[in-house]
């Protein structure tokens, strides 16, 4: 089986044609992200071409999909236009739509990826989260979670997601307590990322993250696009933002009424062949 490995701000990923997955493919996806006996990353993404670019599947570090990954799909993306596949503009289609996105060199094994990430998720039945009745948006919504009360601000791209704002950027503690306590919080019927949200300005924004199936990571697209949005809804930021992750800084446009759009890096890091 062959393989690349790219990465996103950090957030590193296993490029591999669906073609040469199994068909069950959780133990195969958490062998191949472990990092002492695999190749190490924080999920598996999938990959078949499609007429005007290539198709995503994404499955996450504990072997479970995953709807959509920021960060994964601009390394796919990195590598179709690398590889010949697909023009430097072109559409990568998940299970959750289709996303176009803008290809451009840097240097070495680095680009720089435009994506459109359409329009953000708002409603409490389509993030989802388990409110009754269901609520038009999910703003500063108070959970009892890991030993304390927070208020939570719930979107989605696609993925679920929520926020938490904190007057100074979370430490590796609070990651590490509140973090799983509101992935799985009952709250959340298919779990949810979580980020945790310092405002430097109006238009920036410190994040970290822990996600959904991983744990913590140094950056994520969809969550950093997430942060801003809540940002947004709560009034703390203005349209145009930059999300400092630990891995780097992702910039975020939602113009009102309008899709969201993120530029960032991916690097392609090598190519290899997966023997065991």
């Amino acid at each position: 089986m062959r393989f690349t490995k790219a990465h996103g701000l950090g957030n590193d990923f296993i490029l591999v044609a669906e073609g040469d997955a199994p068909a069950e493919r959780e133990e195969w996806a958490i062998r191949l992200c472990d990092r002492h006996r695999g190749i190490g990353g924080d999920g598996v993404v999938l990959h078949r071409p499609a007429p005007d670019g290539v198709r995503f599947l994404l499955v996450n570090a504990d072997g479970l999909p995953g709807e959509i990954s920021g960060n994964g799909l601009r390394c796919l993306a990195a590598l179709a236009v690398r590889e010949g596949w697909a023009e430097p503009r072109l559409v990568v289609h998940t299970v959750v739509g289709p996303k176009p996105v803008v290809v451009a060199p840097v240097d070495g094994g680095r680009y720089r990826v435009e994506t459109d990430l359409g329009v953000p998720l708002l409603g409490s039945a389509d993030v989802p989260v388990a409110l009754d009745p269901p609520a038009p948006t999910v703003i500063d919504h108070p959970l009892e979670a890991g030993g304390r009360t927070v208020l939570v601000t719930a979107t989605s791209m696609g993925n679920p997601h929520c926020a938490v704002f904190c007057e100074s950027p979370a430490d590796e503690a609070l990651l590490g307590t509140l973090g799983p306590a509101l992935e799985r919080h009952p709250f959340f019927p298919r779990r949810t990322n979580v980020e945790f949200v310092t405002v430097l300005a109006r238009d920036e924004i410190r994040v970290r993250f822990w996600e959904r199936g991983v744990g913590y990571t140094t950056a994520s697209g969809t969550g950093s696009a997430s942060a801003v949005v809540a940002s947004i809804l709560t009034g703390r930021t203005g349209r145009r933002v930059r999300a400092v992750c630990d891995g780097g800084t992702l910039e975020v446009d939602w113009p009102e009424g309008g899709r969201l759009k993120q530029v960032g890096e991916a690097e392609l890091l090598f190519d290899g062949r997966w023997t065991a």
